[in-house]
């Protein structure tokens, strides 16, 4: 029998486990980042623009190009070097940031990262309230890539959303919290550049700066001081959690109806006691179209900033914010997307309609010439986020053992590896060619998208030649 609803213990419990959630963190983390990365690409154009004062932020003359070119170049320079830290340094500290939340306490990776975030922030406002050199912001990114960065930060997050959830209703709260990040950055990126602009008494950005100091501060005293870790949560006769569900996956999509047997997915039927199990070609073939794919995504995710800035969009700071919140959109429409193909389509199908998706919406930012076409090709992208997930998941139905959690560590800080290399020759390629044709890395990225369909192709043949064998021995 269930206690009266007067009970006083009864809202003591709804209180604590409230105090469980995860997503006042996240959100209020993803606001100050997606503030952050609007200040940052503002701030770093203002400082070469102005000349900045330091011998790398000086524009030096040049013989050819224009002065926009010559900031265009320095501030792709500056994110060579950003991008490299930023990537680099997690490598140090994410994976023993997992273990120890593993062995020792689930906040540990998630507390450290949002330190870590914290102090990049804080670096950006005092480059704005002090004038220091934009050098600093390199070292305020190395210090966030030591405390483990987003790798760390976004496992740990995972890893806690999926304690206090069923097997069953799990895949649905990972991506619930995976659409309050997309909705959150939406936000912070919509507020970006009215914020950047100069307030009574301050001089531009400055507001920004410490809105977004503000919100990673409240990020950390909440993880630190409110949350708390969920006891798991199991059932009577509850199959063992399967690798579907753990930290560093961002959503798996696939069961989102909680009493319907899980379906076959590209990893084909359950691996089951002794039997065939399946080819490792699939798990390397699955590996490659993920990598081939984020080469695309992640080469123009880094160049679209520097494309906004110069002719023939050349756009304000406004502008430059919406433009980034039209990036999260893609959370929302990629959810949507899945929840009508996984009731049609295999994973595999899903992983080719993002691909095309993506590589159609960057064929056409190549040719941009209005702000309206731009936001065509970004709605042309609106399943670009259904390939990485799926794989990922995918991937996750064909990992056996107890350590899963550090496993897709590994897998996140690859991709992140991969990132940066990708980051480096895609700003050297923009420098490269945007006097001839600035849409030269869309083309490339598209190139690479349609490229990555090709072994989810072979996984899909792969896949029916697998379940026809499993189904003959079946039926012998």
């Amino acid at each position: 029998m269930e206690p009266p609803a007067s009970c006083p213990w009864r809202g003591r419990l709804a209180r604590l486990q409230a105090r469980t959630w995860i997503e006042p963190v996240v959100a209020s983390a993803q606001v100050a980042a997606s503030l952050y990365d609007a200040g940052l690409l503002l701030v770093v154009k203002a400082s070469f623009a102005a000349g900045g004062s330091s011998n790398h932020s000086a524009l030096p003359p040049s013989p050819r190009g224009t002065r926009e070119d010559q900031q265009q170049r320095a501030i792709s320079n500056f994110y060579i070097v950003y991008n490299l830290v930023v990537g680099l340094t997690p490598l140090l500290s994410a994976y023993w940031l997992g273990w120890l939340g593993d062995r020792y306490h689930r906040k540990i990776p998630i507390c450290v990262s949002l330190l870590g975030f914290l102090a990049s922030r804080l670096g950006l406002l005092l480059k704005v309230l002090l004038d220091w050199p934009v050098e600093v912001l390199h070292g305020a990114a190395a210090l966030n890539g030591l405390c483990g960065g987003f790798s760390a930060f976004w496992s740990g997050v995972m890893a806690l959303g999926s304690l206090g959830s069923s097997q069953g209703r799990r895949s649905v709260r990972l991506i619930v919290i995976d659409l309050i990040l997309g909705l959150s950055g939406f936000c912070g990126s919509m507020a970006s550049g009215h914020l950047f602009r100069p307030a009574a008494g301050s001089g531009e950005g400055l507001v920004l700066a410490a809105c977004s100091v503000s919100c990673a501060a409240f990020a950390l005293l909440y993880s630190l001081l409110v949350l708390k870790v969920p006891q798991p949560a199991t059932k009577a006769g509850q199959a063992r959690p399967t690798a579907d569900s753990v930290a560093g996956v961002v959503g798996t999509y696939r069961s989102l109806d909680p009493d319907q047997p899980e379906q076959r997915s590209v990893a084909g039927p359950a691996v089951s006691g002794g039997k065939a199990k399946p080819p490792r070609t699939i798990l390397a073939l699955l590996f490659l179209g993920a990598i081939v794919y984020d080469l695309a995504v992640v080469g123009t995710v880094d160049v679209v900033p520097l494309f906004v800035l110069r002719e023939p969009l050349s756009w304000n700071q406004v502008q430059v914010g919406y433009g980034m919140a039209a990036g999260y959109t893609i959370f929302i429409t990629s959810f949507l997307g899945v929840l009508v193909f996984s009731r049609c389509f295999r994973d595999t199908t899903m992983i080719m309609i993002g691909m095309v998706s993506f590589g159609s919406g960057a064929l056409l930012l190549a040719f941009v010439k209005e702000t309206f076409m731009f936001y065509i090709a970004r709605a042309v992208m609106l399943f670009a986020l259904i390939p990485i997930t799926t794989i990922r998941s995918a991937m996750s139905k064909l990992i056996k053992g107890s350590s899963y959690g550090k496993v897709f560590v590994v897998l996140q800080l690859s991709l992140a590896l991969t990132g940066v290399v990708t980051s480096t020759v895609y700003n050297e390629i923009y420098q490269l060619t945007m006097e001839k044709f600035v849409g030269t890395c869309f083309v490339l990225s598209s190139f690479l998208s349609f490229l990555a369909i090709v072994p989810i192709s072979v996984v899909a043949y792969k896949q029916a030649q697998w379940l026809e064998s499993g189904d003959a021995v079946t039926e012998k």
